[in-house]
């Protein structure tokens, strides 16, 4: 294995999770039970042996709308750590307003089959309404076909509109495919963003990934001021053989060639999304 390349001061895992431990924080009934625990103790070290400083925790959709284990995780490091929430939409104001002391961002809205649909989009773009006081974004994850299914309705979306790993687009498709142009319409609009994370998901080929690093090259090249990077640990409902964590990191500089690219990529674009370093953040959830 190469060695894991320098990374810029302040970099940032912009999408991770964690899971339980589930006698502290019970996973939801009807959810999927991870394979294993991943506490917030193992993503801390993980962060620090990667040159990570910064950090996004999103919400595992195992524990369903109760957002603990996220809100710990980012409590332990108040200042450089943020988190995305799982909500229903007629969340109360109180809650969001909650949230957003302890760290939180923004909410995640799947519509991945294996995690049980998604939300009707008129009532995200309801909630999203009420998220833009807060100056948070809606997160994204959804088969390829939601690029071009709700690509219109999101495009009314009041907040900033993250798209999480790369669209889930296959990587054997070409960069010509409908899904992917679609991705890159959406993000010609200012308010959409995109994750190159996921490289491993969206692969034919396998390790090193080299059939899916075409797309996060050409989304960096062409959108190189909303696009974020993510390792994806510990990668839930993982298809293929897991990722080696050090090879994930090894990819990025060629996805970002170029210094400034990648200081774009893992510290002001993040920056300006996920406000590190809040003064008024709570020290604890």
């Amino acid at each position: 294995m190469s060695p894991t390349p320098a990374l810029p001061a302040g970099a940032c895992n912009a999408h991770c999770h964690v899971f339980g431990p589930p006698e502290r924080f019970p996973y939801a009934e009807g959810a999927f039970v991870p394979a294993a625990q991943a506490p917030k103790e193992a993503l801390l070290a993980l962060n620090d042996r990667l040159g990570l400083q910064r950090c996004v925790v999103v919400q595992s959709a195992c524990h369903g709308f109760d957002n603990r284990a996220t809100a710990d995780a980012v409590a332990a490091r108040p200042r450089d750590y943020r988190g995305i929430a799982l909500l229903p939409p007629d969340v109360a104001d109180a809650e969001l307003q909650r949230l957003d002391a302890v760290g939180f961002r923004g909410v995640r809205f799947n519509y991945m089959a294996h995690l049980g649909g998604g939300t009707p989009i008129e009532q995200v773009l309801a909630l999203a309404a009420r998220l833009a006081p807060l100056g948070w974004h809606l997160q994204i994850h959804g088969d390829p076909a939601l690029l071009t299914d709700l690509g219109p309705a999101l495009r009314r979306s009041p907040v900033p509109v993250v798209i999480d790993h790369i669209g889930r687009i296959d990587a054997g498709a070409g960069l010509h495919q409908p899904a992917f142009r679609a991705l890159q319409s959406l993000l010609d609009d200012e308010r959409f963003w995109v994750k190159v994370s996921g490289c491993d998901r969206i692969t034919r080929t396998g390790p090193p990934y080299a059939d899916a690093l075409p797309y996060a090259r050409a989304l960096v090249a062409a959108h190189g001021d909303r696009v974020l990077w993510g390792n994806d640990w510990p990668h839930p409902n993982h298809a293929g053989p897991l990722p080696v964590e050090e090879e994930l990191v090894s990819l990025i500089e060629q996805m970002a060639p170029s210094a400034a690219q990648r200081q774009a990529l893992l510290v002001d674009n993040p920056q300006r999304l996920y406000r590190f370093g809040d003064a008024d953040v709570a020290v604890s959830a």
